[in-house]
């Protein structure tokens, strides 16, 4: 693996991660529209399969091949399971057993495990202090946005609470493993990681659901698996390995700590959900967790009590 340090992000870096937040928080209201007409697998696969035509046409009509070697393409069919159909699976399932507010909170454990992974695999991603201490500070923060009542369903469901949190092991692993990937663009890592998780979710789909055998979906699971297959699955892949490729793991999954409170303001302003004190605690910690990752604003502290 390349051992280059990466950089702290930059404006662009952030930007692109809140882009990439909005449209993850967007895919929980998507999904929930979806499952209520389409089984979980066949959604996933539905997703992936769409997503990833439009992103070998978009590839493609940039003047990118994809005559690759055999051992690249093996390497993106292997992210592609861990970073997606792997946990889309495992996700999509636990969420139908368990309370989303509880499966909001498993979810959020994927940086703390990206950030062990990469200390352990690599050799410019060390743990540090800060940035365990930020991991927590934003998993605090999503349990306290969502609610501390969400952990009394904890040990009930233990199965599908175990599926969740492998599956957030899966996207934190996935995260680490995407670093071999740092020389190639951006988009065709993107397009071939959904292409092999679509390529893998098709045969599950069919044994599993046997969707010829299911009644027709109405307009609004259909509309909102379009919009999972467009904006959650072919835009966020370019959005998420271009901050994986500038920032590195451990920076760049931080955004599951965004996704939420993306959602929770996608909740106010478009179905008029009442907006908290207790949310505002919860986005607050989420806030000093990024701080403490990123560095920058607590290196400035130090400096302006050192001058005081």
């Amino acid at each position: 693996m390349n051992d280059q340090a990466y950089p702290r992000p930059g404006l662009l870096d952030w930007t692109l991660m809140l882009s990439l937040a909005i449209l993850w928080g967007g895919s929980y209201f998507f999904n929930a529209l979806a499952l209520r007409g389409l089984p979980p697998i066949t959604v996933v696969s539905i997703r992936l399969i769409i997503g990833s035509v439009l992103l070998l046409a978009y590839v493609s009509a940039r003047g990118y091949s994809f005559i690759l070697p055999f051992k690249l393409w093996r390497e993106m069919f292997i992210l592609g399971f861990l970073n997606l159909f792997l946990p889309f699976c495992l996700v999509t399932w636990g969420q139908k057993q368990i309370a989303s507010g509880l499966a909001a909170i498993f979810n959020t454990t994927a940086p703390l495990f990206a950030v062990v992974v990469a200390h352990y695999a690599t050799r410019d991603e060390r743990l540090t202090v800060p940035k365990f201490v930020g991991v927590l500070l934003g998993m605090a923060g999503v349990s306290v946005m969502v609610g501390i009542e969400a952990l009394r369903g904890l040990g009930d469901q233990v199965v599908a609470q175990v599926a969740v949190l492998c599956g957030a092991f899966s996207y934190g692993l996935a995260a680490v493993y995407a670093r071999r990937f740092r020389n190639q663009p951006s988009m065709v890592t993107a397009a071939g990681q959904v292409t092999g998780a679509a390529v893998l979710s098709l045969p599950m789909a069919l044994i599993v659901d046997q969707p010829w055998s299911l009644p027709m979906p109405g307009t609004l699971p259909i509309v909102a698996v379009l919009a999972l297959s467009v904006l959650s699955t072919g835009i966020t892949p370019l959005l998420y390995f271009a901050i994986l490729k500038s920032v590195g793991a451990t920076n760049g999954i931080i955004v599951t700590f965004l996704a939420p409170i993306s959602a929770l303001l996608l909740g106010v302003f478009i179905l008029d959900e009442t907006f908290t004190v207790q949310q505002g605690f919860g986005i607050t910690l989420i806030g000093l967790g990024l701080a403490a990752i990123d560095g920058r604003p607590l290196a400035r502290l130090r400096t302006a009590l050192a001058g005081a």
